[in-house]
């Protein structure tokens, strides 16, 4: 009899284990895959302009997973080595909070919290088991750690000097990359405008309005009511704008996003996505939208992966891009490469010279390479940050 209480305490500390020190990485080694490729050529030209720009990308969610992103991984898109070997210069790093059971791009309600149960296995503090915002703080807390371990080799942009100042070193030869963090979905504010404050206070300076659900502030594009901004919605934007702090439309609601740029004159991004006329999947909003985020000043993230671009191999992205540039101008397209954001892509962050081959590839002009590789995300950091 003695036995069964010592058998049940063997079971229950087998599976603790199995869920905390196995699952994390199985999720990601799932939800985060590099199609099994050759090595890409990339030629001595290409390598050489590549190395000359400041790579920049408007998307990434690396901060979500169980690992030290410091250290070179196994899984996964990004890590530290891999963006330094990808010529990385500027991340904008977002906290999703939370993913309704059966994610997809038509409709999805606010029902149960997946990531409730990924905190809990992940070993996050309890703080962010049952709080959205509480994981967006964590998440930020990641990264601060993460930043300070790091040597100056990864840096936190808050501001248009933080900013300035990493380029400078730059061009001086030295390597720093610099993170700016945003939250992807404004829902981690739990409907109170005070924590936008605090988390403004903390560092944050990019606010996704929605993600895969209708929140607080309105429609998703992925929701069900595809609703524009509430008067909750409204208080964001306009505090936004009075804090400089960049709103992020992706995922909104085609209603959210004209209520949007009817309310601010500030420019939006549109962190990562991709064109419908190029590929017409309910992932994308319409070409009309676009073209109207770009007449608003607004910058455009085009994504790595299927639902964004439908052909995700280098030449694919390729192709989206030049599509977006033909729509809505070459001054309003950036990357938006979704890394580590549960997508499966043919290159990760290390690969991203192929881009520039692939652009080289595709008649793109050096000034075009530059202006979609970094410098338009760069530009706009410069002139939109506090």
């Amino acid at each position: 009899m003695r036995r069964r209480p010592l058998l049940i305490v063997v079971v229950l500390g087998s599976l603790f284990a199995v869920i905390v020190f196995v699952v994390p990485g199985a999720t990601e080694r799932a939800l985060n895959q590099v199609v099994p490729h050759p090595s890409y050529f990339v030629s001595e030209a290409a390598r050489a302009l590549h190395a000359t720009i400041d790579v920049s990308d408007l998307h990434a969610d690396p901060l979500l997973w169980k690992r030290d992103w410091l250290e070179r991984a196994g899984r996964g898109h990004t890590d530290l080595p891999r963006m330094l070997e990808g010529g990385v210069a500027l991340q904008v790093m977002t906290a999703p909070t939370k993913t309704p059971l059966g994610q997809n791009y038509e409709r999805n309600v606010d029902g149960f919290d997946v990531w409730m149960i990924a905190s809990i296995a992940q070993l996050w503090p309890s703080s962010t088991w049952f709080s959205v915002f509480g994981r967006a703080v964590h998440q930020l807390r990641t990264l601060e750690e993460l930043a300070f371990r790091s040597d100056g080799r990864l840096r936190i942009v808050r501001s248009r000097s933080d900013l300035r100042q990493l380029l400078d070193e730059r061009v001086l030869g030295a390597k720093p990359i610099g993170a700016i963090f945003g939250i992807e979905g404004a829902h981690a504010l739990e409907g109170d405008l005070a924590r936008l404050d605090e988390l403004d206070r903390m560092g944050m300076r990019v606010v996704g309005l929605t993600h895969f659900f209708d929140n607080e502030l309105g429609g998703s594009l992925h929701g069900v009511s595809g609703e524009g901004l509430s008067e909750f919605g409204r208080s964001v934007i306009l505090e936004a704008a009075r804090r400089r702090l960049v709103v992020d439309v992706a995922h909104a609601s085609s209603r959210m996003v004209a209520d949007v740029l009817a309310l601010s004159d500030r420019p939006v991004i549109l962190s990562h996505g991709g064109f419908k006329g190029n590929c017409d999947t309910a992932r994308n909003l319409d070409d009309t939208v676009m073209q109207q985020i770009a007449a608003h000043g607004g910058l455009i993230g085009v994504g790595f992966w299927d639902g964004a671009v439908c052909d995700p191999t280098p030449a694919g992205v390729v192709r989206a891009i030049r599509y977006g540039i033909e729509l809505v101008g070459v001054d309003h397209i950036a990357l938006g490469s979704d890394f580590d954001g549960g997508t499966t892509v043919h290159f990760d962050a290390a690969e991203l010279p192929v881009l520039t081959q692939a652009m080289l590839d595709a008649d793109f002009s050096e000034a075009e390479i530059r202006q979609v590789m970094g410098d338009n995300a760069t530009r706009f950091f410069l002139a939109q940050l506090p």
